[in-house]
């Protein structure tokens, strides 16, 4: 419910955020920055640049983040019992820069990205959202309990079939991160995201 409370009480200062970040990530200079930069890296980048705009308030750009980085404007949810599907809006910008946004959003997160069009992009939401939970959560495990359920709850609400482990492995992540960040508010998105590829070569070697 606190939760609830404040991301509504921030919603003007949200709305200018997510709208500077769609617009950053949309834009020709945040695209050729892909030329010299992996996703990884251009994750550090837009993780930087929130931080920026939003003054050094943490919460705050984790949030921003979130929304920004979210690949839909609408999530269909069903409502149990009667079935019903209804489209529920998200905090986005207008059509023509939400579309280029999300066809420059970094993609190529984890080694087993799908190698498809598609790929990743729609883990950073995942990840900065846990992040954002962690990071305002005095007990870590808090920050876990709900990455678990949102994928209960989009798994009962969405037309979905099962819980996407993939999403679960990067609100874990995600988690680490946020916690991570009130102790070091330099470390960046890249240093956590890679855990998973560097517990595979260390049971290799």
């Amino acid at each position: 419910m606190l939760l609830t409370i404040n991301i509504w009480g921030q919603q003007s200062s949200l709305s200018r955020e997510v709208n500077y970040l769609s617009e950053f990530i949309s834009s020709d200079y945040f695209k050729n920055l892909s030329s010299s930069l992996n996703d990884l890296q251009l994750t550090d980048t837009l993780f930087s640049r929130s931080v920026q705009f939003c003054s050094n308030d943490y919460d705050e750009a984790l949030l921003a983040l979130t929304f920004a980085c979210v690949p839909y404007k609408k999530v269909p949810i069903q409502i149990p019992l009667i079935k019903a599907i209804v489209q529920y809006p998200l905090v986005s910008h207008n059509d023509s820069i939400f579309y280029l946004k999300n066809s420059h959003l970094p993609s190529k997160l984890y080694y087993d990205t799908p190698q498809d069009d598609y790929g990743d992009r729609d883990k950073l939401a995942h990840f900065f959202g846990s992040a954002y939970i962690s990071y305002k959560s005095s007990i870590f495990d808090l920050g876990d309990l709900i990455g678990y359920f949102v994928e209960v709850f989009e798994e009962s609400f969405k037309v979905q079939s099962q819980i996407d482990y993939r999403d679960m492995e990067t609100n874990k992540l995600g988690n680490i991160f946020g916690e991570e960040l009130k102790h070091n508010t330099k470390l960046l998105p890249s240093r956590v995201l890679l855990l998973p590829i560097l517990k595979i070569l260390r049971y290799s070697l």
